[in-house]
């Protein structure tokens, strides 16, 4: 780790989870002087081994903020984040099992797709949600912002579904051959919708009051105790467990697949274990240092000490479980994944289709995607190295699994 600090540049600290300022891109550095800026920040800003440049606030930065929540620091999905769940079977059990549709890793994660929509695609028929329910009874807390009650019945089709971009559904194994499950995924369209309709209220708001902070920044607030912003915390809070209830029913639905293929062609006795949900685009009230404050985790994961989370590297790389060690200057976080090293257009410049299916079929791993000319984008070679990542990181968590892809599903 090393600390950026230059006068006249920068007004606290930023403290950089990287080996090198040269690892450091440029545009990402940049939105970090930003943010060092802001005249209401705790103590400094935080980047972790897996940064890079996003709006307005880098992805994999952290920070505390007194009094007011920048709804463009915890981002357009909010409350995107893992979910994982571990099984009693071993990998080679099942590896070399053939069914009428092909292998069993096959005919699972061809079920799978069939099971949860994926990309732009959602369900046909409204589908229960408990949050969307109790939004429903507690709905004076949301009238107030006409343009996003829509999002409300919306949410019932979009609940349980995958999205695109860097989201998966992956069949892991770990170290000792057991298999398991990792779920990225997070609010879909709904936290977009609240994220960029309290932004543009924040730059009106920010406007009117003649802010210190530059529009151009992209970082425009709201007190949390003025009106606008106690609404944005029940809307994030909403999209919030919507993610995570989206993430349940993912798992609830790839859980039935693989007991129903597993049942059907093996003798084994499938068991779950050992489930996390996780957040990583966030903001939360909490005390560091002494002080209440409000930590955006943006692209990043909380570490509290003993606490497991879950970061992922890209399919057909490794991923891996942690246990937090509740870090104070990190304001108890950590990476939550690889990290891009090249954009999606880049990315698509720089592999070919046939390059990345190649590679994954090398490496024997199922790929199910429909559509098949983007693939390039999630390539594990436009991430960074998350044996890289993990290594800048030992003074936040410690690994507690190491889990290589199997099969993945990709919008």
């Amino acid at each position: 780790m090393f600390v950026l600090y230059e006068k006249g540049r920068t007004k606290v600290p930023i403290k950089v989870w990287l080996e090198d300022e040269r690892d450091l891109e440029e545009s990402c550095r940049e939105q970090a002087y930003h943010l060092s800026e802001l005249p209401f920040l705790h103590k400094w800003v935080c980047l972790m081994p897996d940064t890079h440049a996003g709006k307005g606030m880098p992805i994999g930065g952290v920070i505390a903020a007194k009094d007011v929540i920048i709804p463009n620091a915890v981002g357009v999905d909010i409350g995107c984040g893992m979910a994982y769940t571990e099984t009693n079977i071993q990998v080679e059990e099942i590896r070399d099992i053939m069914t009428g549709n092909g292998s069993l890793v096959q005919a699972m994660i061809g079920d799978i797709m069939r099971n949860v929509p994926v990309g732009f695609n959602h369900h046909k028929t409204m589908m229960p949600c408990d949050t969307l329910d109790r939004a429903y009874e507690e709905i004076e807390r949301y009238e107030e912002d006409e343009e996003l009650l829509g999002q409300l019945e919306d949410g019932y089709y979009q609940v349980g579904t995958l999205g695109g971009g860097n989201h998966f559904i992956e069949l892991q194994e770990d170290e000792r051959g057991y298999l398991a499950v990792m779920i990225h995924s997070g609010s879909r369209h709904f936290g977009k919708s609240v994220c960029d309709y309290f932004h543009n209220r924040a730059r009106e708001l920010n406007q009117r009051w003649y802010s210190q902070v530059p529009d151009e920044y992209r970082l425009a607030f709201l007190p949390t105790e003025s009106g606008e912003g106690k609404r944005y915390i029940n809307w994030m809070t909403l999209s919030m467990d919507f993610a995570r209830e989206n993430r349940e029913k993912i798992m609830l639905a790839v859980k039935a697949v693989m007991e129903k293929w597993i049942g059907k062609y093996t003798s084994l006795n499938l068991e779950f274990s050992g489930d996390i949900n996780c957040h990583h685009n966030y903001a939360a009230l909490e005390n560091h240092y002494g002080e209440n404050v409000w930590v955006h985790r943006k692209g990043a994961v909380r570490a509290q000490g003993g606490e497991l989370a879950v970061i992922p590297g890209a399919m057909g790389s490794y991923s891996y479980v942690v246990m937090g060690k509740g870090n104070p200057e990190s304001f108890c976080s950590s990476s939550h994944g690889a990290g891009r090293r090249y954009s999606r257009k880049g990315a698509m410049e720089a592999f070919s289709c046939e390059q990345v299916i190649r590679d994954l079929a090398d490496q024997g791993v199922i790929l199910g995607k429909k559509k098949r000319a983007d693939v390039a984008e999630e390539s594990r070679f436009a991430y960074k190295d998350i044996e890289t990542v993990m290594a800048q990181q030992p003074d936040l968590v410690v690994p507690v699994k190491r889990l290589k892809t199997v099969g993945v599903v990709k919008g």
